[in-house]
């Protein structure tokens, strides 16, 4: 089975798939030795065709690939988008757009949480997909019969997967509690990677706000060295040393030296005399900037009662369960916390729309005791006091 590489044929597939209400996409990517994605393959598939194109091969041009992601006529499905979204956004700034992602709709169609693809075509479209293929890579050339027809597989199956649970949407009434996360996945900003904010991955202990100052510095350098060497960021400076660093908080190239998982010699390198230099940026912070939680020393004062967060999130899972809808797309752990808390703030996703209806309202009558929990067999009713 051939894979395109050839520029006319590239330009009238999309041209034939222009015309379609929509096609379904997929890629395949490579990632363990870049920082960005390496693109290797791009699959789309319209009503009566499917088709792989090579993005590899020499002189590919991929504009017409890129006219069709942004072509607002043609709604983009995909399974689980968020990377392939990603890779288009760095190739041109610009995110495709309209797109469906049948992982999240799945989940408002009692699914469960981030179904597989092998689970929505075996169940939607009556597949079996051949797994041998998955750990390919896809930077090799030239790429088998075999490994074409799997990568095909993500894109085929797709169509008849996306057709149903459309139908189960329009059956449900739901199609608009999906709007939302659809929204977030065509926004440019979702893929922007802020430097500033890679020190909020790292687990570390003794987290006071100096030190995370430091390890924010610290975070930030190494997110931008990354990027600009392209290389993963783990490669730069791996993440407990980083922690390491922020703690101890070396002055000087001899004393980042002695610290434990910095490789010897390593403070003797641009890099080391950069790391340095960000420990002394992060010292340097006023007090006024430092991050705003000293973690480990106290509860923040606006933090709810422990047991008042655990009761909302059995809430959560009782009202989904109830509805057949995975929690993960209802609430998130932070957004609970906000709410037990008594925060306002009307950015809240569950303080608005369906999320209001479905959790919020009664999630505030549980907070003001007008509302209990009980197990009635299997399930947890809600009661009125």
């Amino acid at each position: 089975m051939s894979v395109i590489t050839d520029n006319g044929e590239v330009a009238a597939l999309c041209k034939r798939l222009a015309q379609a209400e929509y096609i379904t996409v997929d890629t395949e990517f490579m990632r363990e030795r870049t920082y960005w994605s390496q693109l290797c393959l791009i699959q789309l598939a319209g009503p009566d065709e499917a088709a792989a194109i090579d993005p590899l091969a020499p002189g590919i041009d991929l504009s017409p690939v890129l006219d069709l992601m942004a072509n607002e006529k043609v709604l983009k499905v995909f399974h689980a988008a968020r990377q392939d979204l990603e890779i288009f956004h760095h190739m041109t700034g610009a995110v495709p757009h309209p797109v469906f992602d049948t992982q999240v709709a799945a989940m408002v169609c009692g699914f469960g949480d981030q179904v597989s693809y092998e689970i929505l075509a075996r169940k939607l479209a009556g597949a079996s997909i051949d797994k041998d293929s998955r750990f390919t890579d896809w930077a090799r050339r030239p790429l088998t019969d075999k490994q074409v027809t799997y990568a095909l597989a993500d894109v085929t199956h797709l169509r008849k997967a996306y057709e149903k649970i459309r139908a189960m949407l329009e059956n449900n009434g739901r199609a608009a509690w999906i709007e939302e996360e659809m929204a977030v996945l065509a926004s440019p900003a979702t893929y922007l990677t802020e430097a500033g904010d890679a020190w909020q991955r790292i687990k570390i202990k003794g987290r006071k706000p100096r030190i995370m100052a430091v390890l924010r510095e610290l975070a930030a350098w190494r997110e931008e060295t990354a990027q600009k060497r392209d290389v993963p960021r783990q490669r730069v400076v791996k993440d407990d040393a980083l922690a390491q660093i922020a703690i101890q908080q070396p002055a000087s190239p001899e004393d980042l030296e002695r610290v434990r998982l910095v490789p010897h010699g390593f403070s003797r390198s641009e890099d080391g005399k950069a790391i340095v230099d960000a420990v002394k940026r992060g010292l340097a912070v006023p007090k006024e900037e430092l991050p705003p939680v000293e973690y480990g020393t106290g509860k923040p004062e606006n933090q709810a009662p422990a047991a008042l967060v655990d009761l909302l999130k059995v809430l959560v899972r009782a009202r989904c369960e109830a509805e057949g809808i995975a929690p993960r797309l209802v609430a998130n752990m932070a957004e609970v916390e906000r709410f037990a808390s008594g925060d306002e703030d009307p950015d809240n996703p569950l303080r608005h729309g369906w999320r209001y209806d479905l959790f919020g309202r009664d999630a505030e009558r549980l907070k003001r005791g007008a509302l209990a929990l009980a197990p009635v067999g299997d399930n947890l009713k809600l009661i009125e006091i």
